[in-house]
């Protein structure tokens, strides 16, 4: 499959009907999602016949494209009922089969135990942090913890060098695999403009198999 056909069919995904922003629900474009399974997928080998877990699922795209690239398992993590809903609705819509649990992940620990081990590959969006501070690293630490061998995540550049020298501190490899603009519409009572891109790092993160 070529990217763009990739990109084509993630457009059909339904989004956020009410966007709640204590979770910092912002869609992840077709575009974007494309792009980071995409390159996990033909550059690293990491989708394909591989167990990919989604932290902070919200809609599902990312767990979807994952199932379209041959995944062969698909769990999505979310906090929010409502998100899981439409999540499952675009899962049924594609006809992929998808996994979703309901948990907070800053929180959680029970519930992903019963994961351990069986994730090879971790992909997030994650909440940024801008009203919830340092959530974004909180996450990122657990995906990390239970991959059993590469994360992929996005991430404000401006944190670059905070979560290069923490992937030290953690032990794992950490590359900017690119470059890319956040597209952030104007979703909630207090945006002024129409939208704004914001400066993000696609960020691959890998274990040693020691």
């Amino acid at each position: 499959m070529k990217l763009k056909e990739l990109e084509s069919i993630l457009q059909d995904c339904e989004v956020f009907a009410e966007p709640k922003i204590q979770y910092e629900q912002y869609p992840t474009t077709a575009h974007l999602a494309a792009r980071m399974l995409y390159t996990a997928d033909t550059v690293y080998d990491d989708i394909e016949d591989k167990a990919v877990g989604d932290f902070g699922s919200g809609c599902g795209i990312l767990s979807i494209a994952a199932n379209i690239l041959g995944a062969s398992y698909s769990v999505g993590f979310d906090i929010d009922q409502d998100a899981i809903a439409i999540a499952q609705e675009n899962s049924d819509n594609f006809e992929t089969d998808i996994d979703f649990v309901l948990t907070d992940l800053s929180l959680d620990t029970g519930v992903l135990d019963r994961y351990k081990g069986s994730l090879d590959t971790i992909v997030m969006n994650p909440p940024f942090g801008t009203k919830n501070k340092g959530v974004d690293m909180v996450l990122l630490k657990k995906a990390i913890e239970l991959a059993n061998h590469a994360v992929y995540s996005l991430h404000k550049t401006s944190t670059r060098d905070h979560i290069m020298k923490k992937a030290k501190e953690w032990g794992v490899t950490c590359e900017v695999v690119a470059e890319m603009k956040f597209d952030v519409p104007m979703m909630y009572k207090f945006h002024k403009k129409k939208s704004v891109d914001i400066a993000v790092d696609f960020l691959r993160f890998e274990k040693s198999d020691v």
